[in-house]
């Protein structure tokens, strides 16, 4: 038997390169997925197939539920099928290896059995024999690697060493995410003329590496998806399938995102329009400090999940009460429920310490919040909590004087500006939601030139909203100073 491989294997390079039988689509993407991957594809995808054939660099800043993972792992299908078998080689990436497997590889793994491909694939890895049609069906350990998935962690600078190929195409997907230390290194597979660089995402994050190649004067050849010009908004929608209308965008997402953080904030901008966000330079918290803190693969030092202690704004008259947890660092659970009086809302605070088990639980007094903290302090009093309540009245004077009026503008300054600029907390489990929220004050200066966050009222009106949310937040970390408790800096 291994002398029949060794005369296989010899037959094989005696052959030359094995011709791709999809050779003819070598410069046709969207007709190899049209005619082998059966696929139907709206005009950006198309758009996006064709710039990879033709532009050695191609970033596409797209809104939410636009086919972008979708698209790549057809692109990839595409290279390693139109090329001669053994010549081609791709790499993919995407920030966490859920979004490798689970999303990416997915879908890469469904063009693969939808055009029947040769070759052999696992979760983030795909083999192939060359010469296999030639000579018969691969046996075990005659494979080659011809593409592979990794997260940004998997790599070093010095691990994609090695894996040079004549045609390699790099995807990098989720792009905000991915590191830049990450695609200097990768850049060094795609170095000859004929090798080709996909980099598709959100526009989540303004100072990422991929905010920079999505900028008009980087050398790369850039896409916009903008979701309002997606089928399920435009004439394209009858010339498509249900299938294909039902996986993208729609206006009953739009609604709720509006809904959820208003159609002027940066979420919104990112998420609907797929445009980057730039801070906005009178914001309270900007933008690009709170993504820095939403990093869910940074390690943090053994005893950073310790005070836990809660936040907790009330709302009065049928308007709904917030609260927040805090563990250590970590920015953890949420309450929400409509509270119209204060009995309601002391059921809530009572419900969320027992879940937690806070040391400490501290409360807006303002409105009705008199009544909740008098009220826990009774039910301590009794045992039938642990937590130390601590009233805060955010109206009164600050702590410091010299620099805000008020203790609510201290806070929000340094606690919620001062945490996310020095990145010392851990807000990647916060929603949306609350991010558009922690985003939304704007601040200025008052006639003494001190720091002066709008009024709650103005947010609201703003935003259509109350930033109840955010205000819990930042008091499960306010410690009575106006600064945060947190240790790990």
């Amino acid at each position: 038997e291994a002398i029949a491989r060794l005369v296989l294997r010899r037959m094989q390079l005696a052959a030359g390169p094995i011709p791709s039988p999809w050779a003819a689509y070598l410069h046709d993407p969207v007709g190899f997925m049209r005619d082998v991957l059966h696929e139907t594809l709206w005009r950006k995808q198309v758009e996006i197939s064709e710039a990879v054939d033709v532009h050695r660099r191609v970033a596409v800043h797209s809104a939410h539920e636009c086919s972008k993972s979708f698209t790549a792992a057809r692109l990839v299908a595409w290279w390693l099928s139109v090329h001669d078998f053994g010549e081609a080689f791709a790499v993919t990436t995407a920030p966490t290896a859920t979004q490798v497997r689970s999303i990416l590889w997915r879908e890469i793994g469904r063009a693969y059995r939808a055009g029947k491909l040769p070759g052999r694939l696992n979760q983030t890895e795909w083999f192939m024999l060359p010469g296999w049609q030639r000579y018969g069906a691969p046996k075990t350990g005659e494979e080659e690697l011809v593409a592979i998935g990794r997260k940004p962690s998997d790599y070093s600078p010095a691990a994609f060493q090695g894996l040079h190929s004549r045609y390699v195409l790099l995807v990098v997907d989720e792009a905000c995410g991915v590191p830049e230390s990450i695609w200097q290194a990768a850049a060094s597979l795609t170095a000859n003329e004929h090798s080709r660089t996909l980099a598709i995402g959100n526009p989540d994050i303004s100072f990422s590496h991929f905010a920079t190649v999505c900028k008009p004067d980087s050398g790369w050849h850039v896409i916009h998806v903008d979701g309002l010009q997606s089928p399920n908004f435009t004439d394209e929608r009858e010339t498509l399938p249900p299938a294909v209308l039902e996986q993208l965008i729609s206006q009953v997402y739009i609604d709720e995102l509006a809904a959820d953080v208003g159609e002027d904030s940066p979420i919104f901008a990112s998420k609907v329009r797929g445009l980057f966000s730039e801070d906005n330079s009178a914001g309270v918290v900007p933008l690009s400090f709170v993504r820095r803190c939403q990093d869910p693969e940074r390690v943090w030092p053994d005893g950073s999940d310790l005070p836990i202690e809660l936040g907790m704004d009330v709302g009065a008259g049928g308007d709904e009460t917030a609260i927040r947890e805090r563990r250590g660092v970590h920015a953890g659970r949420s309450w929400h429920k409509k509270t119209p009086d204060w009995k309601d809302a002391v059921a809530v605070a009572l419900e969320a310490i027992a879940a937690t088990g806070a040391t400490a639980i501290k409360v807006d007094t303002i409105g009705i919040g008199w009544g909740v903290v008098g009220r826990l302090k009774e039910l301590r009093a009794e045992k039938k909590h642990n937590a130390e309540v601590i009233g805060v009245n955010v109206g009164e004077s600050s702590r410091r004087p010299d620099r805000f009026p008020k203790l609510r503008d201290q806070i929000w300054w340094e606690v919620g500006r001062q945490l996310s600029q020095d990145h010392a907390w851990d807000l990647s489990a916060v929603d949306e939601r609350t991010v558009a929220q922690l985003t939304a004050p704007l601040y200025d200066a008052d006639s003494s030139n001190r720091v002066k966050v709008e009024p709650k009222v103005k947010t609201r009106e703003r935003i259509k909203r109350s930033p109840d949310d955010a205000d819990a937040l930042l008091l499960a970390y306010y410690t009575g100073s106006g600064k945060a408790n947190v240790r790990f800096m």
